[in-house]
C-alpha cells in the first residue's frame, strides 16, 4: 500500500518519499541501511546503561550513633537526711505546703496503687507496692495532724524513703545492694508527684523557691537512674551521616535485575560482565561520552541526530536548543556522583593516534573550571539541586572543548550504541516478550511493567532519544506483535493509549525532549522524517490487520456467543481512522463493505438452514403451528440479539448486521411459513378436524413481531403474506364459542346470585360501590376479559378488528337483554308477591261478608295512616344491577371506541348499506295510555293493565297495572322484531287481588315495515271492542349489523328495564298519591269550612272565610309521611343515583295526578270534566309548591338532597305552571290563541322542511315532529299519522348520546311552544266542539303531507345518491 502524505505536511510528505527512495540518511545513515541488532548487543548495552545507573544513583545516607564518654556512676543515696537537709530545707515559710494539701496527695497516692495514675512510670508494680507502704504510714492520726499543723515537706519525704527502703529489700539477700537504686527512683517518683500535685493547683507561681528545690531533689535522685520520661537535657552522645559505599553486587542493582531478566541471565552471570567491565563502565566514560555527544551535535556530525534528519530546519534548531539543558545537568550528575572528576586536569583525553583539534580555550582553563567545581561539590554548606550553588556557573566549563575527543567520522560511545533506534525496538520488543509473558506484574491497562518502563526510559535518556521516537517504537513494537497474533486487539488499543496519553507527573521528569508531551500533542512537524515514515507504515499495517481481524470476527456474530468486534472497531474508529497521517482510498473502503455484507449474508442463510433443520420434521404429516412458531421464536430471538448487541452502533463499516440478517433471513421464513401454515390447514381439512384456537393466536403474535422488525428493517419491501387474512378465522371461531359462553354464563351468573348487598355483616353501612351484586359483576367483567383478548391480539387490520367489535357487542346486546329478561320478570314476581297483610285480605275476601268488610277497611284506610310497602332488598339490589350496568356498559363502548369501529365500516360498507335492505326490523311499541274504560270494580272504577300478544298468541309484554283509573296511563315500550308483517293484539284486563281478572276490552294493529318504510313514528288511537280507547306509538328501525346500533339495543334494554323496575316500585306509592291529590281530597279540604261560609251566609258577611296555608300543608302531611317512611326503607338498599331516579318517577307521577286534576286527557271529542274554580286551582298549585319543595329537600347548609331543580323542572312542570294563564281565559280568546299557535308553528315547520329538502340531509329533522304531532308530553289526536322522532336505538348508544338527546327534548320543548294545554282546557268547554274537530282534520293534514315529502325525498336520494346519500344500512340517518 502506497504512503498519502497530509495536506498539511505536504513537504513533509515528499521529504518521507525522499528518504523511502534512500536519497537521506538518518541517524549514521540508519534509514538508508537497517542494523542488524543481536541479542547479545542489544543485552551489553542495556546492561551498560543498567550499570550506569546504579553508579550515578544519589549516594545512600544513614545515621551513625557515637555515644558520648560515660559519667563514673554515682553511689546510691546513703544518708537521706543530708539530701532532705541540703536541697528542702525547711526554715523558710515560702518552701512549706499550701493549706490542706494532705487531702489531694491521699487521693493521688490512691490513684497510684489502684493504677489510675496517668503520668508515666507510676503503673510500675514496685512502684505501686512502695506507695501502698507510704500510704499506711501517710494515713496514721498522728502523722495526719502534723501535716496539717506543719506543712512541711521533709516529714514526707522521709516516711516515704523509709517506707521505699522496707518495700525494696523485701526479697534480697544480706549483702545485695542492687535495691538501693530502685529506692533513689521511687522517691524521685513521688518527689515528682508532689510538684504535679502543686502545679495542678496551681500553686506554680506562688510557690516557685518549693517548686525548684523539689525539681533538684528528683534530678539529684535520678544520677545514677535512666529517667526514661523526662529529657534531663544530658548529652550522651551524637548522630552522624555516613555515606554507604557502592557494594557493586548484582543484588543492590534493581535495574540490572531488570535486565538479567528481560534478556533470561542469571545474577551470577550478569555479575561477572559488570565485573569484567567495571574499569571500562565508569562514569568517567560516561562523561566523555557526553562530551563526544554534545561535540557532534554541535558540528552537525555523524552519532548525533543532524538536520537533515528533520523536515525543517526549525525543527531541528529546536530540538537541539533542548538538549543543551539537557546535557549539563547529565554532566551535572556524573559530577555530582564523582565530584573527583572535577578536580582532574585535561586527564580525560584518551589516547589517540589521530591529532586533537585546536580548541578556543586554553587547557589551564579547563582545569580551573573543574577544579572550582570540585570546590563547589566539596563544599558542605551548598543548596542546589545537585548540590552546586547557584553563583557557579557551567559556563566556566568548557562544555564545548573538543581536545578531549578524537576527530574522526564515526562516533564511538562507550555507553550509546552505534543505531540507538534499533537497539531500543530490540531492547523494547524483549521487554514486551517477558512482561507478556509475566503479565501477572504488569498492570491491566499497562503494556510495559515499571521495572521495563524505567529501563526503557533510561535508555532514551543515555542515548539522546526524542520523545517522539521513543513512543513510534513502542507503537511499532506492539504492532508487529498483533500482526504476527502475538497481542489481543485489547493489548494494541493499550500501546495507542500508551503512546496518546500524557505520562503522569514525577518530580524529577527523566532528560528526554518533549517528555510531557504525546504523539497526539506533539506537532507532527517535529518528527524527524524515519519516524513520521515508520509511523505512517505502521497505520497501514495495522489498518489491513484490523480489518481481517474484524471480518474474522463478525462471521462469528450470528452464534449464540460470538466474539466481540468492538475493541476493533473502536481502534480502528479512534486511531487508525481519526489520525491525520492515515488516508484511506474510497474504493477501497467499498470493496471491504461489499466483502463484508456478502459474508454475512453467507452466514445468517446458513444459520437458518440450521434453524430449519431444527425445528421443522421432514413429514408434513408431523406439522403443526408449533413448528412455525418456534421456528420464528428462533428467527426473532436471533434479531432481537443482534439488535441488542448493535444498539449502540448499528453499522459495521457501513453494513448493518441487523439489516443483512433481516434481508436474508426474513424473505426465506416468510415464503416458509406462509406454506407450512397453508400445508398444516390442508392436511387438518383432510383429517376433518380443527386446529387448536390457541396455536392459531401463538402463530399470530408471533407472525406480527416478525412483521413488524421487517417493517422497520424493510421499510420499502412488503411483508410476503396477509396474516390477519390468513388467520381470521381463529378469531372468528373464538367468537362463536364466546357466544356460546356468554349465553351459558348470565343463566349460571343468575342463578348464583342470591342479589343481597355485598357489605361487612350486621350493623355496616353500605357504600354505593357495594349495593350491587355478583352476578352483574360477573357478567361484565366476562365482557371485559372477551374483548381484552381481542385487544391482547393487537390485529393489524382496522377492518377486521371493527368487525370482531361489532360481533362482540351483539353477544353483549343479547346477553344484557336476556339478564334483563330474566332479572325483570324475577323483579315482578317478586313485587307482585302477596305481603302479610295482603295475605290476610286475600283469605278475608273469600266470603262474600269478608269481601264488603275489605271494602270498608279500604275506605277507612284512606283517612287513617296507610303503612309503608314492604319492599324486599333483593327487589331493590336488583334495581341497582340495572342502573350499575348502565355505568358498566358506557365504560365498556368507551374502551372498545365503538365511534372509531362504525366510522371504519361505514367507510367500507358505506355504499352497500345504502342500496341494501335489512333482513330484519324492529318496531318499538310504546302503550301510553286508554281512555273512558269499562268499570270493572265495585266502587265505579278498574285497575288495568295491558297484555300485548303477536298472532301466534306469543306474550310479547304486560304492564304495570293502574290502580282505580278508568283514564289510566302506562308509559311503557317494547321492541318486537320482524321479518315480515305481524299481527299484535293488545287486551286490557282489570286486576283483582282475589278471583280472576276481568276483561276489559282487545283491539289490534298491523306491523308492516312497508307502512313504516319512512322510518318515522306513528301513534294509534285503537277502539277497544267493548268501551274506551288505547293509545299506542309505533316506530321502526331496521335491524343493522352495527356496534353502534348493539350498544343503543344494550342501553335501550338497560334504560327499560330501569325504567319499568321504577314504575313497579312508584305503581306501589301511586295509589295514595291518586288518593292524596283526587277531587275527593279536594272537597275533603275545602268542606271544612262549609259551616263557616254558611255562617257567614246567613250573617251577611261579606267576606268569605279563607283557608290557610297550614291547612293546605296539613292535607298533604300523610302523604309526605307516606313518601318518607318508604324513602328510609328504599335508601337502605338503593344507590344514590337510583334513589334519584324513582323519587324523580314519583314526582312524574305526582305531575300526572295533578295534571288529570286541573285537565282532561288531548282528545278531539269533549270531556265530562268539570274545571275547578279559581279556589280549588289555588290549593291545587299551592299544592304543587309544597311538593317541588318536598322533593327538592335541603340540609341546613342548602345542599340538595333529594332531586335537582333542574330535573324537577320538567316540560310538564311548565307547562302546568303556564296553564294558570290560559284556564279562567275565554273560549273566543282561548280559540283565537290556539290558532295564532299553531299558525306559527306550521309556518316555522315548514321552513324547516323545505331547509331539509334543499340541503342533501336525508334525516328526518329534530323539530319535524312538532309540526306533525306537537311537542307535547301528553297524547295526539286519534290517527294523527307520523309525529316527532323520539327515542331511536342509535340515540341510545352509550349515556352521552342519551344525555344529549334528552337535553335537546327539553330544549326544544321549552323553544317550541304549544297549544295542547289550551286544546286540553276547551275539551271542557262544551262550545268547543266544533274546533276541536277542525284542529283535529289539520294536524291529520300536516302529518301527511310531511309523511309524503319525506317518503318522496327519500326514494329520490336513494335513487340519485345511492354512493353519498344520508341513509345508512336500514334507512337509519348517518352519524
Amino acid at each position: 500500500m502506497s504512503f498519502a502524505s497530509r495536506k498539511s505536511y505536504q513537504q513533509l510528505g515528499r521529504r518521507v518519499n525522499s528518504v523511502q527512495d534512500g536519497e537521506r540518511r538518518a541517524r549514521a545513515d540508519s534509514s538508508a541501511r537497517q542494523l542488524a541488532v543481536s541479542h547479545d548487543d542489544a543485552y551489553t548495552y542495556a546492561l551498560r546503561v543498567a550499570y550506569l545507573h546504579y553508579l550515578l544513583q544519589p549516594k545512600t545516607k544513614r545515621k551513625q550513633w557515637v555515644p558520648a564518654p560515660k559519667p563514673p556512676p554515682r553511689t546510691h543515696t546513703s544518708n537521706i537526711g543530708d539530701l532532705v537537709k541540703e536541697f528542702v530545707p525547711g526554715n523558710s515559710s515560702s518552701v512549706k505546703l499550701p493549706h490542706s494539701f494532705r487531702s489531694p496527695l491521699e487521693k493521688r497516692l490512691e490513684r497510684v496503687i489502684m493504677g489510675a495514675e496517668r503520668t508515666p512510670g507510676f503503673s510500675d508494680p514496685a512502684v505501686k507496692k512502695t506507695f501502698a507502704q507510704a500510704y499506711t504510714a501517710f494515713t496514721e492520726q498522728a502523722f495526719r495532724k502534723n501535716i496539717d499543723k506543719e506543712r512541711k515537706v521533709e516529714p514526707l519525704v522521709l516516711i516515704f524513703y523509709s517506707a521505699a527502703t522496707k518495700a525494696c529489700s523485701l526479697g534480697h539477700e544480706p549483702g545485695d545492694d542492687s535495691w538501693k537504686l530502685l529506692v533513689d527512683r521511687h522517691l524521685a517518683l513521688f518527689v515528682r508527684l508532689l510538684a504535679n500535685i502543686l502545679r495542678d493547683q496551681g500553686h506554680e507561681r506562688d510557690k516557685p523557691e518549693l517548686m525548684s528545690r523539689l525539681n533538684t531533689l528528683e534530678k539529684k535522685l535520678l544520677t545514677n537512674d535512666q529517667n526514661l520520661f523526662i529529657d534531663t537535657g544530658q548529652n550522651s552522645g551524637n548522630t552522624i551521616e555516613v555515606i554507604v559505599p557502592l557494594s557493586y553486587d548484582v543484588k543492590d542493582m534493581p535495574m540490572v535485575q531488570a535486565v538479567a531478566r528481560i534478556f533470561g541471565l542469571s545474577h551470577s552471570d550478569v555479575q561477572s560482565h559488570i565485573d569484567a567491565q567495571r574499569q571500562n563502565w565508569t562514569e568517567e566514560a560516561a562523561l566523555k561520552d557526553l562530551k563526544a555527544y554534545q561535540h557532534r551535535l554541535n558540528a552537525d556530525m555523524n552519532g548525533a541526530l543532524r538536520s537533515q534528519d528533520f523536515d525543517v530546519d526549525e525543527a531541528y534548531q529546536e530540538w537541539k536548543k533542548a538538549e543543551a539543558p539537557f546535557l549539563s545537568q547529565m554532566m551535572m550528575e556524573i559530577l555530582t556522583a564523582q565530584p573527583e572528576l572535577a578536580r582532574r586536569s585535561t586527564t580525560f583525553s584518551a589516547p589517540s593516534d589521530k591529532p586533537l583539534p585546536s580548541s578556543p580555550t586554553s587547557a589551564q582553563a579547563e582545569d580551573k573550571a573543574y577544579s572550582d567545581l570540585g570546590r563547589a561539590l566539596s563544599n558542605p554548606s551548598r543548596t542546589s539541586m545537585y548540590g552546586i550553588d547557584n553563583v557557579l556557573s557551567l559556563g566556566s566549563m568548557s562544555l564545548e572543548e573538543t581536545s578531549s575527543i578524537r576527530t574522526v567520522d564515526e562516533a564511538n560511545y562507550t555507553f550509546i550504541p552505534p543505531e540507538p533506534r534499533e537497539f531500543l525496538k530490540i531492547i523494547a520488543k524483549y521487554a514486551l516478550e517477558f512482561d507478556a509473558m509475566h503479565d501477572g506484574e504488569t498492570e491491566e491497562s499497562s503494556l510495559f511493567s515499571k521495572q521495563s518502563m524505567d529501563l526503557l526510559t533510561e535508555l532514551c535518556v543515555r542515548w539522546r532519544i526524542p520523545q517522539f521516537t521513543r513512543l513510534v517504537v513502542f507503537l511499532e513494537v506492539a504492532a508487529r506483535r498483533f500482526t504476527d497474533t502475538l497481542f489481543t486487539v485489547i493489548d494494541l488499543d493499550n500501546a495507542f493509549e500508551l503512546v496518546k496519553i500524557p505520562p503522569p507527573e514525577v518530580k524529577k521528569p527523566p532528560h528526554i525532549y518533549l517528555y510531557n508531551e504525546t504523539l497526539a500533542t506533539i506537532d507532527r512537524s517535529k518528527w524527524t522524517l524515519s519516524d513520521y515514515a515508520i509511523y505512517q507504515q505502521t497505520l497501514y499495517t495495522l489498518n489491513e490487520a484490523l480489518l481481517r481481524d474484524l471480518y474474522d470476527t463478525l462471521m462469528h456474530c450470528y452464534e449464540p456467543k460470538p466474539p466481540s468486534a468492538g475493541p476493533a472497531i473502536h481502534v480502528l474508529t479512534n486511531h487508525i481512522f481519526n489520525d491525520p497521517s492515515f488516508s484511506q482510498k474510497e474504493e477501497d473502503a467499498e470493496a471491504f463493505t461489499r466483502t463484508l455484507e456478502s459474508g454475512l449474508r453467507e452466514q445468517a442463510a446458513l444459520v437458518y438452514r440450521g434453524f430449519l433443520d431444527a425445528e421443522v420434521p421432514q413429514s408434513q404429516q408431523d406439522w403443526n403451528f408449533s413448528h412455525v412458531v418456534g421456528l420464528g421464536k428462533l428467527v426473532v430471538k436471533l434479531c432481537e440479539r443482534i439488535q441488542k448487541r448493535y444498539k449502540r452502533n448499528p453499522e459495521v463499516l457501513g453494513v448493518n448486521p441487523l439489516t443483512v440478517l433481516v434481508e436474508t433471513m426474513f424473505p426465506n421464513f416468510e415464503d416458509d411459513a406462509h406454506e407450512l401454515i397453508k400445508k398444516i390447514g390442508q392436511v387438518a381439512q383432510s383429517r376433518g378436524e380443527e386446529l387448536p384456537l390457541q396455536d392459531g393466536f401463538d402463530l399470530y403474535k408471533e407472525l406480527v413481531e416478525i412483521r413488524g422488525i421487517h417493517r422497520s428493517s424493510l421499510p420499502s419491501r412488503p411483508f410476503t403474506f396477509d396474516i390477519e387474512e390468513l388467520l381470521v378465522d381463529f378469531v372468528w371461531r373464538w367468537i362463536q364459542n364466546a357466544e356460546t359462553r356468554a349465553e351459558e354464563f348470565v343463566e349460571e351468573a343468575i342463578k348464583q346470585d342470591q342479589f343481597q348487598v355485598r357489605g361487612n355483616g350486621p350493623g355496616h353501612i353500605s357504600l354505593d360501590s357495594e349495593r350491587h351484586s355478583h352476578s352483574i359483576i360477573d357478567m361484565f367483567q366476562l365482557f371485559h376479559q372477551t374483548a381484552d383478548q381481542v385487544f391482547q391480539l393487537e390485529w393489524d387490520n382496522d377492518v377486521h378488528h371493527a368487525r370482531f367489535m361489532t360481533a362482540l357487542s351483539k353477544i353483549f346486546a343479547n346477553s344484557i337483554a336476556k339478564y334483563c329478561e330474566i332479572v325483570d320478570q324475577r323483579f315482578v314476581k317478586e313485587m307482585d308477591t302477596p305481603r302479610p297483610n295482603e295475605k290476610e285480605a286475600a283469605a278475608a275476601a273469600q266470603t262474600t261478608q269478608g269481601r264488603f268488610m275489605q271494602y270498608a277497611k279500604e275506605a277507612w284506610n284512606t283517612k287513617e295512616k296507610i303503612e309503608p310497602f314492604q319492599f324486599y332488598p333483593e327487589s331493590l339490589v336488583k334495581l341497582n344491577n340495572v342502573e350499575w350496568a348502565m355505568q358498566e356498559l358506557d365504560k365498556l363502548e368507551k374502551s372498545m371506541n365503538v365511534d372509531a369501529c362504525a366510522d371504519i365500516l361505514e367507510k367500507v360498507d358505506g355504499p352497500r348499506r345504502q342500496v341494501r335492505r335489512p333482513a330484519k326490523y324492529v318496531f318499538t311499541i310504546k302503550i301510553v295510555e286508554a281512555e273512558e274504560l269499562k268499570a270493572c270494580d265495585p266502587n265505579g272504577t278498574s285497575d288495568p293493565y295491558v297484555v300485548l300478544v303477536d298472532e301466534y298468541q306469543k306474550r310479547l309484554h304486560k304492564t304495570r297495572i293502574i290502580m282505580r283509573s278508568l283514564n289510566p296511563r302506562w308509559d311503557e315500550s317494547v321492541d318486537v322484531t320482524v321479518s315480515g308483517p305481524l299481527n299484535i293484539v293488545a287486551t286490557i284486563w282489570d286486576y283483582d287481588t282475589f278471583g280472576d281478572h276481568d276483561f276489559v276490552g282487545r283491539t289490534s294493529l298491523k306491523l308492516d315495515p312497508i307502512h313504516f318504510s319512512d322510518y318515522l313514528p306513528r301513534e294509534f288511537w285503537l277502539d277497544l271492542d267493548t268501551q274506551g280507547r288505547i293509545l299506542l306509538r309505533v316506530s321502526m328501525e331496521g335491524e343493522r349489523d352495527d356496534i353502534q346500533f348493539y350498544f343503543g339495543k344494550a342501553f335501550r334494554h338497560l334504560k327499560r328495564t330501569e325504567r319499568d323496575m321504577v314504575r313497579k316500585i312508584t305503581d306501589k306509592l301511586t295509589r295514595h298519591i291518586n288518593s292524596s291529590l283526587s277531587y275527593e281530597a279536594l272537597r275533603n279540604l275545602l268542606g271544612r269550612n262549609l259551616a263557616s261560609q254558611v255562617n257567614s251566609f246567613f250573617k251577611r258577611s261579606s267576606t268569605i272565610p279563607q283557608i290557610t296555608n297550614e291547612e293546605i300543608e296539613n292535607a298533604l302531611q300523610s302523604l309526605f309521611t307516606y313518601f318518607n317512611e318508604n324513602f328510609a326503607t328504599m335508601k337502605e338498599t338503593l344507590t344514590d343515583a337510583t334513589m334519584v331516579a324513582v323519587m324523580t318517577r314519583l314526582w312524574k307521577e305526582v305531575l300526572m295526578a295533578i295534571e288529570a286534576l286541573v285537565v282532561p286527557p288531548l282528545s278531539d271529542k269533549p270531556s265530562n270534566q268539570r274545571p275547578l274554580n279559581q279556589r280549588e286551582l289555588d290549593v291545587v298549585y299551592k299544592w304543587l309548591e309544597l311538593l317541588f319543595e318536598f322533593f327538592n329537600a335541603r340540609d341546613e347548609d342548602g345542599e340538595v338532597l333529594g332531586v335537582p331543580a333542574e330535573v324537577l323542572k320538567s316540560p310538564k312542570y311548565h307547562e302546568l305552571a303556564t296553564l294558570n294563564f290560559f284556564y279562567f281565559d275565554s273560549t273566543e280568546n282561548l280559540i283565537r290563541t290556539s290558532e295564532r299557535m299553531a299558525a306559527a308553528t306550521a309556518q316555522r315547520q315548514q321552513a324547516q322542511l323545505q331547509g331539509q329538502m334543499s340541503s342533501n340531509r336525508l334525516s328526518a329533522p329534530a323539530t319535524l315532529g312538532t309540526s306533525l304531532g306537537g311537542a307535547h308530553t301528553g297524547p295526539a289526536f286519534a290517527s294523527m299519522g307520523t309525529i316527532r322522532r323520539g327515542k331511536s336505538i342509535m340515540m341510545s348508544r352509550n349515556l352521552g348520546t342519551m344525555r344529549r338527546a334528552k337535553e335537546e327534548k327539553r330544549k326544544e320543548a321549552q323553544a317550541d311552544p304549544s297549544d295542547d294545554m289550551i286544546l286540553r282546557i276547551l275539551r271542557m268547554r262544551p262550545e268547543a266542539v266544533g274546533y276541536l274537530k277542525e284542529r283535529h282534520r289539520q294536524k291529520e293534514r300536516m302529518a301527511a303531507a310531511a309523511a309524503a315529502a319525506m317518503i318522496v325525498k327519500q326514494s329520490v336520494s336513494q335513487g340519485w345518491n345511492s354512493a353519498g346519500g344520508g341513509f345508512g344500512r336500514g334507512g337509519i340517518p348517518r352519524r
